[in-house]
């Protein structure tokens, strides 16, 4: 009954109203509706993308904690390998050690027996002989003092060839002592060994593991772009790293020159002091001559010649220098370096890298554990692992002139050490998330990058 009055009501006000206003309400009712089902559908929205945002930043922080992972992975396996390089080292030490030791005991032990041998031959001589033989050499009518001395020589050869047996046997527990010692180093050096090589197959495992969640991440976050931009920000990072070494080496250069320019005036001082000093025993001469005194003998700069503190007027001055890591002469060996490994080229300098920026050096395939020599003589400034980089060393070889290997397995040398042509820097590999195994290699000159091709042996 209400709901036909009301119909009844709403048919009156069209009819009171006309039409049109009917048709108005209804449509203002539609796009109310249509509101409310927008409003909804972006609630919905911004939900579904508040919730997405959330998952990427998820994503983005277990990528991050796999890339870490994977860091840590990779530093653990360099310092298993360098490890097991030095036990390989100690063993070859032993096994030698051991081999001159066995040597030894089989010469004290045959020097033993041919001792026991002579010793046993003259008991049984004198035993054959027995004491008749000493009773005709007493009533012979002989010296008696040659008898008694041919008696004591006897007893003296039997105890000091005993004697003699005894030092042997001596010596030779202590052979066998040493050696058995040495095997036992050898078999804990052999326990150790392999215990560092079972450590480093487990750590091959978790870096395998760490690399496959980080590749199925990136390819969840669409890893090319986001790549990119990571390549970007590792290229800027390492550019800040080459400005602040060069800036380490312009300061420690001003720092050189004005320490030789100090000695340079101190120098000058001591010079200006001897003039004066000679000049005043001059004055004091001819001061001498006038009032009769013998004169004092006045050194001059040929007598100081034998003094080796003695400082010549007419020295020239040391020509100011900066000392560097190397012969300040890299540029010369332009066009006859040689790669630091041998391998197939797969990324040359200046070509596009996916939709990252433009390659900077060369990447040289390479397989795991391959040696990584150094091209040319130099000073270890960085062997670490980088971001984007992974195990990366760093050579200055004078006069601002840097070669750069990453993406290293292992890292072989440290902050300092010097390096000769040809030295192994590193073993190659795939660290900083690099798919393929192999070297990045870059020359640098004042923080600028150059073809490494232009300085290469061409074959």
């Amino acid at each position: 009954m209400q709901k036909s009055t009301r119909l009844l009501c709403s048919a009156l006000l069209c009819l009171s109203f006309g039409g049109t206003a009917c048709l108005s309400l209804a449509a203002s009712n539609a796009r109310t509706q249509q509101k409310t089902q927008a409003e909804a559908a972006r609630a919905e929205l911004q939900q579904k993308l508040k919730a997405l945002k959330t998952d990427i930043n998820k994503t983005e922080n277990a990528k991050d904690h796999a890339n870490d992972a994977l860091a840590e992975s990779e530093q653990a396996i360099s310092e298993a390998d360098r490890s097991l390089r030095d036990l390989q080292d100690e063993q070859i030490q032993t096994e030698d050690k051991l081999k001159q030791l066995l040597e030894q005991q089989l010469a004290l032990k045959t020097q033993v027996e041919k001792q026991k041998t002579q010793l046993s031959a003259f008991l049984r001589s004198q035993y054959m002989r027995g004491d008749s033989d000493r009773i005709k050499l007493l009533l012979s009518g002989d010296n008696p003092n040659r008898i008694n001395r041919d008696l004591q020589y006897m007893g003296y050869v039997s105890q000091t060839q005993a004697k003699m047996i005894e030092s042997l046997r001596s010596s030779l527990q202590a052979v066998e002592k040493n050696t058995q010692e040495a095997q036992d180093a050898k078999a804990d050096l052999d326990d150790i060994a392999e215990e560092q090589k079972q450590h480093k197959e487990d750590l091959e495992k978790q870096k395998k593991k760490h690399a496959a969640l980080v590749s199925q991440l990136s390819d969840k976050l669409y890893a090319q772009k986001k790549q990119a931009d990571n390549l970007q920000k590792d290229e800027q990072r390492l550019s800040n790293l080459v400005s602040r070494l060069n800036q380490l080496i312009e300061e420690q250069a001003k720092a050189d020159k004005a320490r030789a320019e100090q000695e340079e005036k101190q120098r000058q001082e001591r010079i200006a002091a001897a003039q004066k000093e000679k000049a005043r025993l001059a004055e004091q001469a001819a001061n001498d001559k006038k009032t009769g005194k013998k004169p004092a003998p006045i050194k001059s700069a040929s007598n100081n010649a034998s003094n080796p503190n003695a400082i010549d007027a007419d020295e020239p001055p040391k020509k100011n220098r900066v000392e560097t890591t190397a012969s300040g002469e890299f540029d010369r060996l332009k066009g006859q370096l040689h790669l630091p490994v041998k391998g197939e080229i797969l990324a040359r300098f200046g070509t596009k890298r996916g939709d990252g920026p433009s390659w900077k050096g060369l990447f040289i395939k390479a397989a795991e554990g391959t040696e990584i020599k150094a091209i040319a003589s130099g000073k270890v400034i960085f062997a670490d692992w980088y971001k984007g980089y992974g195990n990366m060393v760093i050579v200055d070889h004078g006069d601002q002139y840097w070669s750069l290997y990453s993406n290293n397995q292992a890292v072989l040398k440290h902050v300092g050490d010097t390096v000769k042509t040809g030295d192994i820097i590193a073993s190659a590999g795939n660290s900083g998330g690099n798919e393929q195994s192999g070297l990045y290699f870059e020359i640098r000159h004042q923080g600028r990058v150059f073809d490494p091709l232009n300085w290469i042996v061409v074959k």
